[in-house]
């Protein structure tokens, strides 16, 4: 069974950015991609930058360190599918 862990409050992510929680010891990306949520792992796999601080480009995004591209909708790096771990976001209800 899946285990839920809340992460942030939907309005501390603005649209078509990404923001970093501590989400049970783990540092997590969350990005908000046109009112979509997505959540990956915040460490690149190349050297380890911080994926919640790189350019966002559709469901993309860019490691600020050395330029891996991931996309946000699966975790896989764009070019040589190899990925970081992906989770499964789920609203709250209000």
């Amino acid at each position: 069974m899946a285990v839920f862990l809340k992460a942030a409050e939907i309005q501390s992510v603005p649209r078509g950015q990404g923001k970093k929680f501590n989400v049970g010891g783990k540092h997590i990306a969350l990005f908000n991609i046109d009112g979509t949520y997505y959540a990956i792992d915040d460490t690149c796999t190349h050297k380890g930058g911080p994926l919640s601080e790189g350019k966002i480009e559709g469901s993309n995004v860019t490691c600020p360190w050395h330029g891996s591209i991931f996309d946000v909708r699966t975790g896989e790096e764009s070019k040589s599918k190899n990925g970081i771990f992906f989770f499964r976001p789920k609203p709250h209800p209000h």
